[in-house]
């Protein structure tokens, strides 16, 4: 679930490491941050799974936050508004993206129920403490 990509044996000892959580990311995406980041010398921490993100985000208090958020998927844009409303995670930097493009097929099968602009229900809240 959550993993460090840093090796701090290579760190030169009188710069102070920054944290960066990336969270939900592609594989592809992983690989071209981690490269980036690694190389700046910031400790790297994935979080594949977006429900958790709040908790570990909570736990671990990076300097930054990288989310992908899915269009089609509320969960991620909760998670964001946890961190927002939070006292002691609202001041942490969020970066998101997204890597669907307006018009881009999605794995989510269209509800027979209703049209198929219409929003799909929101999933239940996730709990913040």
């Amino acid at each position: 679930m959550l993993h460090s990509v840093s090796d701090s044996a290579n760190r030169q000892p009188w710069r102070a490491t920054q944290k960066v959580m990336i969270v939900n990311g592609t594989q592809d995406m992983l690989e071209l941050l981690e490269s980036v980041l690694d190389a700046g010398h910031y400790d790297v921490v994935f979080v594949t799974d977006v429900e958790h993100a709040y908790s570990q985000i909570k736990q671990n208090r990076p300097n930054l936050v990288i989310l992908c958020l899915g269009l089609d998927d509320p969960i991620g844009f909760q998670a964001l508004s946890m961190l927002k409303l939070d006292r002691d995670t609202s001041r942490i930097p969020v970066l998101t993206y997204t890597n669907q493009f307006e018009g881009e097929e999605t794995d989510r099968e269209p509800d027979d129920d209703g049209p198929e602009d219409e929003l799909p229900l929101v999933h239940h809240a996730m709990a913040m403490n």
